[in-house]
C-alpha cells in the first residue's frame, strides 16, 4: 500500500503488506514455495531472502498486514497461536522469572506454563484482571509480564486494558494482550498501552477453519530482535501455503465481523430470554458486568457467546441437539460452532483454580442467515 493511499481498516486488510510485483504485476500475494533463495554473491543476498526458516516474502507479507491492522511497527508470523505464545514466553520469561494471568485463560496457555515453563522456574499467579488494582497488587520484583485475554475464553470477561497498562507502567513488566476473540477489528490493544499482542490467526484472521497459525505483533524492537532471533533459530514457523491463505482470508475480515456480530447479538439477546438458559455471556448485553469497558475500547462486542445452563445433563444436551451449529472445537469461522469447553477445549484447566463449570457451552456464532441459527437455537433448546 503506498504512503499515500487511504488508511481505513478494509483498505488495509485488503492492501497493506504486498504491492503488485514489478515483474508480473500479480495482484495476489504470490506463494513463494521455495526453501532456499539464489544469492547474488557469498552471503550477498538477492531482495534480502536467503532460507524460508529465517525468512520468505509470502509470509513477510503476512506479517506486514497484521501489523499494520494491529497499528504495530513489528510482526512476527508462527506455526500456529500456541507456536507464537510458546516464543513470546520464551523471549520474556527466564528461570526464576514471574507473570500474571487471568483466572478463566484459555486451556492451553494455561497448561503450556503450568507444565512447562514452571518447569523451568517461572512462577506464576492467577488473578481476576478485570480488576485493575487485583493486577497491580499481585506484581511482584520479578512479575516480567502480564497476560491479558479480553475477551477471556471461555468466561467473556472483559479487562480494561488501559487501566491495567497504567496500574502496572512503573513495574517494569510487559502487558502481553491476547487478541483473538476480538481481532485486530474490533480491538487494539496497542493503542491502549500493551506492549504485544499475540493472535491465533487460525481464528477470525484465517477465518475458514482451513489453516492453523499465529502471529506476535509489537512496537519494541528488542522484543521483535528476540522473536525473529527464535522464529528462525527454533523454526516454529507457518507453511507458505498457510501464509498466503491467511493473507486471503484477512482480506475479507472487516465484512465478516460485522455480519459475526449482527448474528452474535441476535442470538445473545434471544437466549438471554429462555427460562432454560441461567446466564448468558456476552459483552454486548447490559447485563454484563464488562458491558461499559467492552463498548469503550471494542468496535463491537465480538461473535463468542458463552452460555451457562441450569445443570451439566442440560449442557451436554443441548451440544448434542444443535443440526446447523456444529459441534467441534475452534472458532471464529465462517461456520457456526459450539463445544462444552470442560470436555473440550478446557480439560487441562480441571482441578485448577482456572476449571471451567461444567454446565457451560460455548458458541461461535457463524455468519450463517440468522433466521436459520435462531430456529436451530430454539430446536435445541426444546430437547432439553
Amino acid at each position: 500500500m503506498s504512503a499515500d493511499a487511504p488508511h481505513g481498516f478494509s483498505t488495509a486488510s485488503i492492501h497493506a503488506g504486498y504491492e503488485p510485483d514489478s515483474l508480473y504485476g500479480s495482484i495476489n500475494t504470490p506463494i513463494y514455495a521455495s526453501t532456499t533463495f539464489a544469492q547474488n554473491g557469498l552471503n550477498e543476498l538477492r531482495g534480502g531472502y536467503e532460507y524460508t526458516r529465517c525468512g520468505n516474502p509470502t509470509i513477510a507479507a503476512l506479517e506486514k498486514t497484521v501489523a499494520a491492522l494491529e497499528q504495530a511497527e513489528f510482526g512476527r508470523a508462527f506455526a500456529s497461536g500456541m507456536a507464537a505464545t510458546d516464543t513470546l514466553l520464551r523471549c520474556l520469561l527466564r528461570p526464576g522469572a514471574h507473570l500474571i494471568f487471568g483466572h478463566d485463560a484459555y486451556g492451553g496457555t494455561f497448561r503450556l506454563i503450568d507444565s512447562v515453563f514452571s518447569e523451568w522456574g517461572v512462577e506464576y499467579s492467577v488473578v481476576d484482571t478485570t480488576d485493575a488494582a487485583e493486577v497491580a497488587e499481585s506484581l511482584r520484583e520479578n512479575t516480567a509480564l502480564v497476560w491479558l485475554e479480553t475477551p477471556s475464553n471461555p468466561g467473556l470477561a472483559i479487562t480494561d486494558i488501559a487501566a491495567v497498562a497504567e496500574a502496572i507502567k512503573d513495574s517494569g513488566a510487559k502487558l502481553v494482550v491476547d487478541n483473538t476473540f476480538a481481532s485486530p477489528y474490533l480491538q487494539n490493544p496497542l493503542a491502549l498501552g500493551a506492549d504485544v499482542v499475540v493472535h491465533s490467526t487460525t481464528k477470525y484472521l484465517g477465518g475458514h477453519s482451513d489453516v492453523v497459525g499465529g502471529v506476535v505483533v509489537t512496537n519494541d524492537p528488542a522484543i521483535d530482535e528476540a522473536l525473529l532471533f527464535l522464529q528462525g533459530g527454533a523454526g516454529a514457523i507457518p507453511s507458505v501455503f498457510d501464509a498466503y491463505l491467511t493473507a486471503r482470508g484477512i482480506k475479507t475480515l472487516a465484512v465478516r465481523m460485522d455480519r459475526h456480530c449482527d448474528n452474535a447479538e441476535a442470538i445473545a439477546r434471544h437466549l438471554d430470554t429462555s427460562e432454560k438458559v441461567a446466564t448468558v455471556y456476552y459483552p454486548g448485553l447490559s447485563s454484563h458486568p464488562g458491558h461499559e469497558v467492552a463498548a469503550r475500547q471494542m468496535r463491537r462486542f465480538g461473535a463468542m457467546i458463552s452460555v451457562r445452563f441450569h445443570d451439566e445433563e442440560a449442557a451436554r444436551k443441548f451440544c448434542l441437539s444443535t443440526k446447523l451449529i456444529c459441534l467441534a472445537e475452534s472458532l471464529g469461522g465462517v461456520e457456526s460452532l459450539l463445544e462444552h469447553p470442560a470436555t473440550m477445549t478446557h480439560q487441562s484447566v480441571t482441578g485448577s483454580t482456572l476449571e471451567v463449570p461444567r454446565d457451560l457451552v460455548r458458541i461461535s456464532v457463524g455468519i450463517e442467515d440468522v433466521e436459520d441459527l435462531l430456529a436451530d437455537v430454539d430446536q435445541a433448546l426444546a430437547q432439553l
